[in-house]
């Protein structure tokens, strides 16, 4: 039974994701969240500081050095060998892990170079978590990749009985730019207005971010200080 599950998601793999020409994406998606998995995992055993588990790395005058230095080094150097070097297979591939895993250890302290302090265990910290999620959707967009949007439209169109459900690429393409620019139109709305899962979602089903779009913002949200200012703006004038 288990040789049966290898062997089925060995195909699934081949089919989809290695002749599917979405390894790449695959690989960066699956070192990121394992990345960014352990070094929060790690975060909280120091924090809680738990004897037997490596603290954190300082220098020797006592400067801490956050996970955030080793993800950006390591999304320079990855990021420069990869434009530069015409790369074979395996080494394409650690490349490719390699960058997810500097983008888990640099996202995972999104919070950090936004604010430009510390707020890793303060309520401004939810900012990482918040860059993380958004992260891993868009990551997910690139593996499933056009063709699964297509099939999207395709099977739309078929349950409201509106032609035969297999589309010309032609025909599929403008709904599917159209689609996705919506979705990321209401998605920077509703981010604006600190819904900020609403506005992840938005990104695959447009219908929520147009939900999160109508819907107040929250207090303290940009967008309220948007219209705040706005609203100075016109009164000056005046």
């Amino acid at each position: 039974m288990v040789e049966q599950l290898i062997d089925d998601i060995t195909t699934a793999y081949r089919t989809h994701i290695d002749h599917g020409d979405r390894e790449y994406h695959f690989l960066v998606l699956m070192a990121f969240i394992c990345s960014w998995g352990f070094i929060r995992f790690s975060a909280h055993m120091i924090h809680d500081q738990v004897s037997w588990w490596p603290g954190n790395v300082e220098t020797k005058g006592g400067t801490h050095i956050h996970h955030l230095v080793w993800g950006i080094l390591l999304l320079l150097s990855m990021g420069y060998i990869g434009l530069t070097f015409d790369l074979g297979s395996p080494w394409f591939e650690l490349v490719a892990i390699a960058f997810g895993i500097g983008m888990g250890l640099t996202l995972d302290e999104f919070a950090l170079w936004l604010n430009l302090e510390d707020v890793y265990w303060s309520p401004k910290g939810r900012q990482s978590i918040d860059a993380v999620v958004l992260t891993v959707g868009l990551l997910v967009i690139a593996v499933l990749g056009a063709q699964f949007w297509i099939a999207v439209h395709e099977a739309v169109l078929v349950l409201l009985g509106v032609g035969g459900g297999e589309l010309q690429s032609s025909e599929s393409t403008p709904f599917l730019i159209a689609w996705q620019v919506v979705g990321v139109g209401l998605a920077l709305v509703c981010f604006l207005k600190r819904k900020i899962y609403m506005g992840i979602i938005s990104v695959f089903v447009p219908v929520v971010g147009l939900v999160g779009a109508l819907r107040p913002a929250k207090p303290g949200s940009r967008w309220q200080k948007l219209r705040a200012d706005r609203r100075g703006g016109r009164t000056a004038a005046h």
